[in-house]
């Protein structure tokens, strides 16, 4: 493995090509190769994203996992189509933090307040084509009453949120419910520290 600090990156040019919701930018770059000296020059799209704050909302106690139900774009022709399982999640705004989009993301999409936040991994879900990071979190809540449709409208949010217990949730990941990565890691992640878990905090 070469030296982290023999490698480099010469951004030859950077053009915006959309800018909308997300930006596309375009770059001619050239890079170091692991053989020794630079690539040719190479054109590359990027979606230019910020990071997202994820989180698996778990109820130790009642041993159930919350998750949301909600269309996404991304999925429209997937062969399940575009309503996905997914853990409770939201971008990162200037002058947040994570732990703080975390936390509001819990109560305005699933109505829920986790008393207590662990550090799950922080990742780059699609390093091949976006510069998104994702920060992903077990939140310890209180699932009791937890459900029912959540989301801001504004932002044309329309949220189906579920208590499942925790075996039925390990079993929306291999049935294909969940098909996102911050939940499918999530939720074995949880199947690792579970046990754990529920001593500590039930």
């Amino acid at each position: 493995m070469a030296d982290k600090f023999d490698r480099q990156v010469r951004v030859l040019e950077q053009t915006t090509v959309y800018q909308g919701f997300f930006t596309l930018e375009r770059y001619r770059l050239r890079h170091s190769l692991f053989k020794g000296g630079m690539s040719d020059p190479l054109v590359r799209e990027l979606l230019a994203r910020g990071g997202a704050a994820a989180v698996l909302l778990f109820d130790p106690r009642l041993d159930r996992v919350v998750l949301v139900e909600q269309f996404r774009i991304g999925a429209l022709h997937g062969p399940d189509g575009p309503w996905l399982l997914e853990v409770v999640a939201g971008i990162v705004e200037p002058g947040e933090t994570p732990e703080q989009v975390a936390l509001r993301e819990s109560l305005e999409e699933a109505g829920c307040q986790p008393e207590v936040l662990l550090p799950i991994v922080e990742y780059h879900p699609s390093p091949g084509a976006s510069s998104e990071t994702v920060s992903l979190y077990c939140g310890i809540a209180d699932a009791a009453g937890v459900g029912g449709i959540h989301g801001v409208a504004r932002e044309g949010e329309d949220i189906q949120v579920v208590a499942l217990p925790y075996a039925r949730a390990l079993r929306a990941v291999a049935d294909g419910r969940a098909a996102n990565a911050a939940t499918i890691i999530a939720l074995q992640w949880l199947r690792l520290n579970r046990r754990r878990l529920r001593k500590q905090y039930s």
